[in-house]
C-alpha cells in the first residue's frame, strides 16, 4: 500500500486560491463578452481571435489564466474597460471606480500601471494593435508562413483617431524585409498598415501576390491599371490591370506610419 503524502493533504495557500479566483471571475466576464457584447458562440469567438475552441472554454470556466494578448485584442475589439475585465472594477464600459473583489471581499485601491517615471498612466488612452511575424517584403517578397500575431503594439487612441483618422481595428503592424524601397523603407523597418484602404490611391501599400506579401507603391493609371514601382531603382515596375488582376493579387492595405531603429 502507498504511504499517503501529508503534502497532498496540506491546504492550497493564498496566492493559488486567488489565481483561482482570480480565473474564475475573469472567466465570467469573458463568458458576458462574448455572450453580450459579441453575442457569438464559443467557436465563432475562437475563430474571431484565432484560438481554439478549447481554449475559449478553459478560459471561461476558469480553467485557465486568459492569454494577455488575447485579453488586449478583446478589449480593443468589443471597446471593453480592461480594469473591468481583470478586476471586475466599475463597469464594463469605463465607469471606473477603483474597488476590486477578492474571496469575497471588498479591496480599495486596485495597482495601477505607471510609466517610467512612475506616473499613473490610463490604458483607455492607448490602443493595441497586433503585430504580425510575416515581414512585408521589400525586395522579391516572402513567401508567407505564419499570420498568427505574435503580440501588440500600444499606440495613443487620440493619435490614431484624430491624425491617421482610422478605426483601430482596421489596423496592423509588420515588418520590412528587403532593399527595394531602400531610402524610404528600409529593411527591418516596423510599418503600421491601415486595411480599410485598398483603393490603391497614390501611396505605399502592403500587397499580395503569389501568396508573398510585399510592399510597393502604387500609382493608378488610366483604363484601370496600376503601376507597382520601388523606390530602389534597381528593380523595375510593373503594371497589374484591375479589371483582370492575377488569381491571387490583393491589396491588403495602406502604410500609414513607420518607424525605425538607429
Amino acid at each position: 500500500m502507498m504511504k499517503s503524502n501529508t503534502a497532498l493533504a496540506a491546504p492550497l495557500s493564498a496566492s493559488v486560491r486567488e489565481v483561482e479566483t482570480f480565473n474564475s471571475e475573469i472567466g465570467e466576464r469573458l463568458r458576458y463578452i462574448r455572450t453580450e457584447v459579441f453575442r457569438a458562440s464559443v467557436a465563432d469567438m475562437a475563430a474571431a481571435f484565432e484560438v481554439g475552441t478549447s481554449t475559449i472554454q478553459r478560459y471561461e470556466s476558469g480553467e485557465r489564466t486568459p492569454d494577455s494578448l488575447f485579453l488586449a485584442r478583446v478589449a480593443e475589439r468589443g471597446a471593453i474597460d480592461l480594469s473591468w475585465m481583470l478586476y471586475g472594477v466599475g463597469n464594463a464600459d469605463g465607469d471606473v471606480r477603483r474597488v476590486a473583489r477578492v474571496d469575497s471581499q471588498t479591496i480599495v485601491d486596485v495597482p495601477t500601471i505607471t510609466d517610467t517615471l512612475g506616473k499613473p498612466v490610463d490604458v483607455s488612452d492607448f490602443v493595441f494593435i497586433p503585430r504580425y511575424r510575416v515581414k512585408a517584403s521589400a525586395g522579391s517578397g516572402q513567401s508567407v508562413t505564419d499570420e498568427a500575431p505574435t503580440h501588440s503594439m500600444a499606440f495613443r487612441r487620440y493619435w490614431i483617431e484624430n491624425y491617421l483618422h482610422a478605426n483601430p481595428a482596421d489596423l496592423s503592424v509588420l515588418s520590412v524585409k528587403g532593399d527595394s524601397q531602400q531610402g524610404v523603407l528600409n529593411d527591418r523597418d516596423v510599418i503600421l498598415i491601415d486595411r480599410s484602404q485598398t483603393s490603391g490611391m497614390a501611396g505605399l501599400y502592403v500587397l499580395r501576390i503569389d501568396g508573398e506579401i510585399i510592399v510597393k507603391t502604387l500609382q493608378r493609371l488610366p483604363e484601370g491599371v496600376l503601376e507597382v514601382s520601388s523606390a530602389n531603382p534597381a528593380y523595375k515596375p510593373f503594371t497589374v490591370n484591375m479589371s483582370k488582376p492575377p488569381s491571387d493579387f490583393a491589396i491588403i492595405g495602406r502604410v500609414v506610419w513607420f518607424g525605425r531603429q538607429v
